[in-house]
């Protein structure tokens, strides 16, 4: 799963992002565009992190995101 996979099926994506990222404002990533260093700089500032911090918290995510994707294909095919 790539980032836009992750913005294809947003709302999807979003309800994932705030599991992960408790203090993300929806009205605020609502209107900012869904690129990666724009929802890192909202993931630094909502959770107290550097910007190196947050793109590597939003990559860590990204990552396990596809693995979990990866994981329910096998299971399916």
């Amino acid at each position: 799963m790539n980032w836009t996979d992750i913005t294809r099926e947003w709302p999807r994506s979003f309800r994932g992002l705030k599991d992960r990222f408790p203090h993300t404002d929806e009205t605020e990533i609502a209107r900012m565009p869904r690129q990666t260093a724009a929802i890192a700089e909202h993931l630094a500032r909502a959770h107290d992190l550097t910007p190196m911090e947050a793109e590597e918290e939003l990559k860590d995510w990204l990552y396990v995101q596809s693995l979990a994707r990866q994981a329910s294909e096998l299971e399916a095919g």
